[in-house]
């Protein structure tokens, strides 16, 4: 029988889908709600000394028919007074006693981070987590990000933290930072019980191009936001690889963030090593019944898989992500293209004559079928995934499997090319046009 309950460094949850702390989390009403949906657990939208937020406040970027594929905002940590917030945590934790309630929390000062601790937990909040990563508004008063990029500062405050809490305590990591491991270390070293990534990026979405202000356009100005959405998912699943594979951290259960949509994308930070996932973006675009998908196929996923609870799969990639030097050398896979499939549109061609390595040929019988000239594949990959038909385009291996060869081994072995013109470099004799023939139509 699968069981989707977890107990995240001592936080228990009937299931991993928590909400980021966010908008869709600053409220009680709106965490019941998500709860009443599905949600298995919530962090409340980032508590401290209230703010003042600004009009408009969220920014995107819309790819062809995708609306916000990627997503900014500066909307600062939570604007309603502390007390409200606590009375309404009281409130979700009467009616949903097993769903974890987390706090976050933002303030500067030792005694602050005491007190607010005592608040929260007064409050019957589950667990703490730290807000190390705001890029915008809060960094600029010395919290958020400009902590989560000094290490020995997130350090000291995460021992404050753990001094004082007497529930656990997670620490939300900054991407911005060049290498993601420092912060990591710092977090643990200073004792903390878990760990929660990825935090939102700094970035500019856009001008607007009569204003010539980013977006969102404030009175004619803008400034940088946090940026978020499944564009930033390929970056936050490898911090979390990152902090997996370390040996003095991965001991930390970890909370995947960043652009999880659907079930898949909660299973691949599972594999990757999380133990918990955070969805904002997509609660904010689609409301928070999209916890309904992400269950029922995380579910269908383990029953085909044989898994009963995510313990048996998590971290289950780790092992196979490695460094390019222990590639194999040897194994080749060449295009296929199936002609049943094929619709003529010819992207493959453009794409392989213009972007790869010239590799597609065009039918002369004019039936726009293309074809693979196989002596010039090199199994890059570009054509299958340009191709808009599933599957018509595939890469089939053609080497027979026996051979293991990697860069590491040959630079062991001297095998390496070592000088700008060495008959050993990888593309020697490989078929290029030669320049001429791309003014063939002006000639």
């Amino acid at each position: 029988m699968i069981d989707l309950s977890i107990d995240f460094a001592g936080i228990k949850s009937p299931n991993p889908f928590w909400l980021a702390s966010a908008p869709p989390t600053n409220s009680g009403y709106q965490i019941m709600k998500a709860f009443e949906a599905g949600w298995g657990g919530a962090v409340w939208k980032t508590l401290g000394v209230p703010t003042i937020n600004v009009s408009s406040r969220y920014g995107a970027i819309n790819y062809r028919d995708t609306r916000m594929a990627g997503f900014s905002n500066i909307e600062l940590i939570s604007d309603r007074p502390l007390e409200d917030n606590l009375r309404e945590m009281e409130e979700v934790k009467k009616y949903f006693p097993n769903h974890a309630v987390i706090a976050s929390l933002m303030v500067d000062t030792r005694e602050e981070w005491i007190q607010i601790i005592k608040d929260v937990e007064n409050a019957g909040a589950d667990g703490i987590e730290l807000n190390f990563g705001c890029p915008h508004g809060m960094c600029e008063r010395g919290m958020g990000s400009a902590v989560g990029q000094e290490p020995a500062v997130l350090k000291t405050i995460v021992e404050w933290v753990m001094d004082a809490a007497k529930i656990p305590v997670i620490t939300k990591l900054s991407p911005n930072i060049s290498h993601i491991i420092d912060p990591g270390l710092a977090a643990v070293q200073g004792g903390t019980d878990a760990i929660s990534l990825v935090n939102t990026f700094k970035s500019i979405v856009g001008v607007d191009l009569d204003s010539y202000a980013p977006y969102p356009v404030v009175d004619g100005k803008g400034t940088n936001g946090g940026y978020c959405g499944p564009a930033v998912k390929p970056i936050a699943l490898n911090m979390v690889k990152d902090l997996a594979q370390h040996q003095e951290i991965n001991h930390v259960p970890i909370s995947g963030i960043g652009g999880i949509e659907t079930w898949r994308d909660v299973v691949e930070f599972m594999l990757l090593g999380a133990t918990s996932v955070q969805v904002c973006t997509a609660a904010m675009h689609y409301g928070f019944g999209i916890v309904r998908e992400m269950e029922s196929g995380l579910r269908q996923f383990m029953d085909d898989k044989g898994y009963q609870t995510i313990y048996d799969f998590a971290g289950k990639a780790l092992p196979n992500v490695t460094e390019w030097k222990h590639l194999n050398l040897e194994y080749d896979v060449k295009a296929q293209i199936n002609e049943d499939k094929c619709i003529g549109c010819d992207l493959c061609y453009i794409a392989c004559d213009d972007g790869a390595h010239q590799a597609i040929s065009l039918s002369s019988n004019g039936n726009r079928i293309p074809s693979i000239i196989d002596e010039n594949c090199v199994g890059c990959n570009l054509c299958a995934l340009v191709c808009p038909v599933e599957d018509c385009i595939t890469m089939e291996r053609v080497d027979d499997g026996k051979k293991d060869n990697t860069w590491h081994e040959r630079t062991e072995n001297n095998t390496i090319p070592v000088t700008f013109n060495d008959d050993r470099a990888g593309g020697k004799g490989h078929y290029v046009p030669e320049p001429i023939e791309a003014l063939k139509n002006r000639l």
